[in-house]
C-alpha cells in the first residue's frame, strides 16, 4: 500500500482560524488577514474545535494519491459521499498482460490457504486473459475480476470529514486494510494540520468508546497509538 498527499489548501490552518474569525467579527476580510498573527492561530483552532464550529474545517481541503490496495477497501471507501474520487477503471485499463491482486495476511501465514488464494489469482487471470483474446471487451471481461484485484484512487476530502472518516476507519473495528490505509492518511494530514488533527482518530480518543459492547478492550493503548502517531 502506498498512500501520498497530493496537494492540500495552502496554509490549512490559517485558512480555517480566518473563516472562524470571520464569523464572530464586523471586521472586513483584507483587516482580518493582516491582523491575524501566526501566535494566535493555534489558541484560536483549539477554542472552535472545543465549540464544537466545525464548519470552518469545510473550508481546508486534501488529496491524496491511493495505489496498491484492493477493490474491497475502495468499495468502502466511496461510501464517505462527502468526498470526491477518481478510480482506475477496469473498463479502459485492462488486466490481460498484468494481474495484480492484494493477499491478506491471515491467508499469506497459511500455506494451504496461500497455495489455494494464488492458483485462484493465476486462474482468473488466465481465464481474463482467454475472454480477451476472444474478442470480449474489457468492459465484460472484467466480471470475473474478484474483489482481490489491486486497485489505484484519487480522493479529495475536506477536514471536517476527514475527522468522521478517521472516527470510524481508524476504529480496531475497522476491516484491517482501510484501517491501515486512513492511519497512513492521518499521519500525513498531522504534518501539515498538526492542530487541527491533535485529537483525530477513533472514536474512543476523545471520550468513551461508541462500539458498546463491541469495545475491543484496547482503548488505553489505542489513545496512546494515536496520541503518538507522526
Amino acid at each position: 500500500m502506498n498512500v501520498t498527499l497530493i496537494e492540500h489548501t495552502p496554509n490549512p490552518e490559517r485558512t480555517v482560524a480566518l473563516a472562524a474569525r470571520l464569523c464572530y467579527s464586523p471586521t472586513s476580510i483584507d483587516e482580518l488577514r493582516e491582523k491575524l498573527e501566526a501566535s494566535d492561530i493555534e489558541s484560536f483552532l483549539d477554542k472552535i474545535m472545543s465549540m464544537g464550529h466545525h464548519s470552518v474545517l469545510e473550508h481546508v481541503s486534501f488529496t491524496f494519491g491511493i495505489e496498491g490496495v484492493s477493490r474491497v477497501t475502495t468499495h468502502q471507501l466511496v461510501r464517505h459521499r462527502i468526498a470526491s474520487f477518481s478510480q482506475q477503471s477496469q473498463r479502459y485499463v485492462s488486466h490481460k498482460e498484468e494481474f495484480t491482486s492484494i493477499m491478506p495476511d491471515t491467508i499469506a501465514e497459511h500455506p494451504e490457504a496461500r497455495h489455494i488464494f494464488a492458483f485462484m489469482s493465476e486462474t482468473v487471470h488466465k481465464a481474463y486473459a482467454q475472454l480477451i483474446e476472444m474478442g470480449i471487451p474489457a468492459e465484460d471481461a472484467r466480471y470475473i475480476l474478484p474483489n482481490a484485484t489491486e486497485t489505484k484512487i484519487i480522493m479529495t476530502m475536506n477536514a471536517r470529514e476527514l475527522l468522521h472518516f478517521f472516527a470510524l476507519r481508524c476504529c480496531q473495528r475497522a476491516q484491517w486494510e482501510i484501517r491501515e490505509m486512513s492511519v497512513e492518511i492521518l499521519r500525513l494530514v498531522k504534518r501539515v494540520a498538526p492542530i487541527i488533527f491533535r485529537d483525530a482518530g477513533p472514536g474512543c480518543v476523545g471520550g468513551p468508546c461508541p462500539e458498546g459492547k463491541l469495545c475491543c478492550g484496547q482503548t488505553t493503548e489505542v489513545r496512546e497509538f494515536y496520541k503518538n502517531l507522526e
